[in-house]
């Protein structure tokens, strides 16, 4: 498994939206997004654990490309 940060999310941004921009490029095992423990509001960055591909890879995800 390979675990991704991801950062600068809008703070509107949910965990199905991630996981729908993510699983465009494989399998998406889980998606966590963080949170701001005092206030409870999203801090604009997460994690996306993925299943890892054989054999090494300079290709990641982009949120712009499509």
């Amino acid at each position: 498994m390979t675990t991704i940060y991801v950062g600068n999310l809008s703070f509107n941004a949910t965990e199905q939206d991630v996981r729908s921009l993510f699983e465009r490029h494989g399998k998406v095992d889980s998606v966590k997004l963080i949170m701001d423990r005092e206030t409870g509001k999203p801090r604009g960055f997460g994690f996306v654990d993925m299943e890892q591909n054989e054999g090494p890879s300079d290709e990641r995800p982009s949120a712009t490309s499509q």
